[in-house]
């Protein structure tokens, strides 16, 4: 009498291994944040002050970084005060005397008395980190930031294709100053840049934040765009005239942050999908 076959019970298929947290703050309140989180291509990468931030549901106001970009840092927009446990000479942290650990916030090494921020989009966090993204001195550093990027921008919203959905206004409003201490003249830049044939570039209305550079070299895969020059008198520009020319070029108007790419098509000109039909 033959047996019976017996059955290979399989085990079960493992799930995605357990995410590491850490614990940090976030204006005062605790919360647990993934280890690592993805990148602007998908792999997994330290998290960073401002992703942390997000997770808070607290913004960070920015204009270089894009979630679909590498990380660029040059805006400084996004500078935070933050604090880490202070470590003593037996390298434990430091306690309280409740028994909390102190925190030691990061100061200039010239003025210890000054805060020191860190720009959040590039600064990884690590166990105990505090964060203050509404505390007084990052208000304070916001507002300079502002009125650097402002110094040689022009006053010219009301004819601006980005006016009502532009990030330098509604910043300028929630975190700007009513007045700037600079005296020094304006440096006045082309308005209309011939970069190809479908882009134009008001040389003045940028900030330089890369991320049309970035897009169209990163994912585009196209080094048409660059920096030239130096200082107050840098400037975006094509690789020869007229040089950016690509399938993807008017993606680089909806990714312009303050409306320095406006399209041919459009400029000055009134979008046909907010028009509505009616018989005359």
């Amino acid at each position: 009498m033959s047996a019976a076959p017996t059955t290979e019970t399989k085990p079960a298929p493992a799930g995605p291994p357990p995410v590491e947290k850490i614990k940090i703050k976030v204006d005062g309140r605790e919360l647990e944040v993934p280890k690592l989180m993805p990148d602007w291509q998908g792999k997994l990468q330290p998290t960073t002050m401002l992703q942390a931030c997000q997770l808070a549901a607290q913004e960070v106001p920015h204009y270089c970084y894009h979630p679909k970009l590498p990380i660029a840092g040059n805006c400084r927009m996004c500078l935070v005060e933050f604090g880490t446990p202070m470590i003593g000479p037996d390298r434990k942290p430091v306690l309280n005397e409740d028994g909390s650990t102190k925190i030691a916030k990061s100061v200039l090494p010239y003025e210890p008395t000054t805060p020191r921020g860190a720009i959040a989009c590039a600064t990884p966090i690590s166990p105990g980190m505090e964060i203050y993204p509404s505390s007084p001195a990052t208000k304070q550093m916001r507002e300079a930031v502002l009125e650097s990027l402002l110094i040689n921008h022009p006053l010219d919203c009301p004819i601006c294709d980005q006016a009502g959905e532009c990030k330098l206004q509604e910043y300028s409003v929630e975190h700007g100053q009513a007045q700037s201490s600079f005296v020094e003249a304006k440096v006045h830049k082309p308005k209309a840049v011939d970069l190809g044939p479908r882009i134009v570039l008001d040389d003045e209305r940028c900030i330089l934040c890369t991320r049309c550079i970035r897009f169209t070299k990163d994912i585009a895969g196209d080094d048409a765009l660059g920096i030239v020059n130096r200082g107050s008198y840098n400037t975006i520009a094509a690789w020869k005239e007229g040089a950016f020319d690509n399938n993807y070029t008017l993606n680089t108007v909806d990714i312009c942050p303050v409306g320095a790419l406006p399209s041919k098509d459009f400029r000055f000109q009134m979008r046909v999908w907010f028009l509505k039909e009616t018989k005359s």
